[in-house]
């Protein structure tokens, strides 16, 4: 009886490469990674909460201030108060997503995996940081619209509202004559619509420099804690010890901070601070800080080990 025998399985070659990958789909590796991460979500909502959330409760506040005290509505600037809460907590929010985009690889090891995957670290770091930066900025200028036009809502009525469809005229200068509302207004100020976008324009592209900022200091120290405190110390404790240096100081020193754009960029009413420069040199210095960082991140990141 002939034995049974089974037949041989004739193993394929498998296909040759066709390429090597490239920037285009690490970028698209990148991506997945930020939106599948629940922290990113929260930060990202956090951010418009508490900025859409402060334009609502400052536009109210003004609102009603004014219509006790109806000579404050001489040089108020309704666009700079809209945008607040991008300069008190906003910054310091977008911060910690500058961080975690880049440090969180680090403490669960995953960045060994990318860098297998992607051994080009370059090419890496470039898609890491070109994803970081467009989502940034697409969600900090939505916020900024959204908290400019939930603040003008809000200060709908009290005849100080910016608009951008047309121009708004609010008085320059207010005396009260007694009662608090025989008030004699004197001279106006005539706000642009192309005004108002460019403050709200110029605060997104200061809260993304920020969370450059923050993502270059994550690169650094490759530790999230680490980082978001550094932020923090550079954004906000540093410039509150500057405060306390005296006059002679203290002005010399303080355009030479990365904050001090966010003093001038959100202003559309002429009280430029003498001390600081105009808003666009004061947001190169910011912009300085994040591409110093960046540089130093980028070649730490090709050097060092995983």
């Amino acid at each position: 009886m002939a034995n049974a025998t089974a037949p041989i399985q004739q193993l394929t070659a498998l296909p040759p490469a066709t390429g090597r990958a490239g920037l285009a789909g690490t970028i698209g590796s990148e991506f997945t990674k930020l939106r599948s991460v629940r922290s990113t979500y929260w930060t990202i909502a956090a951010l418009f909460i508490v900025s859409v959330g402060f334009a609502a409760i400052a536009g109210f506040a003004i609102a009603n201030n004014l219509h006790n005290n109806p000579v404050n509505k001489a040089g108020m600037d309704a666009t700079q108060a809209s945008l607040g809460g991008f300069f008190e907590l906003g910054q310091l929010i977008i911060a910690v997503l500058g961080a975690l985009t880049i440090t969180s690889e680090y403490s669960t090891g995953m960045i060994r995996t990318s860098l297998t995957a992607m051994p080009r670290r370059g090419t890496v770091y470039a898609a890491k940081l070109g994803v970081f930066t467009a989502v940034a900025f697409v969600v900090s200028l939505i916020t900024s619209f959204v908290a400019f036009f939930v603040g003008q809502a809000a200060m709908s009525g009290s005849g100080v509202s910016a608009s951008l469809l047309h121009s708004i005229t609010i008085p320059a200068n207010g005396v009260q004559n007694g009662p608090p509302n025989n008030v004699t207004f004197n001279g106006t100020i005539v706000i642009s619509p192309g005004t108002v976008l460019t403050a709200i324009i110029g605060t997104a592209l200061f809260v993304t420099a920020v969370a450059l900022i923050a993502f270059g200091l994550g690169a650094i120290i490759r530790h999230t804690a680490g980082a978001i405190t550094s932020a923090i110390g550079l954004m906000f404790v540093i410039p509150i010890i500057v405060q306390l240096l005296p006059d002679t100081w203290r002005w010399d020193i303080i355009r030479f901070f990365p904050d001090s754009a966010g003093r001038v960029l959100s202003v559309t009413v002429d009280q430029h601070n003498p001390h600081l420069w105009s808003a666009w040199p004061q947001f190169g210095v910011t912009l300085i800080y994040a591409a110093v960082l960046l540089g130093v991140g980028a070649y730490l990141f090709r050097t060092r080990d995983a």
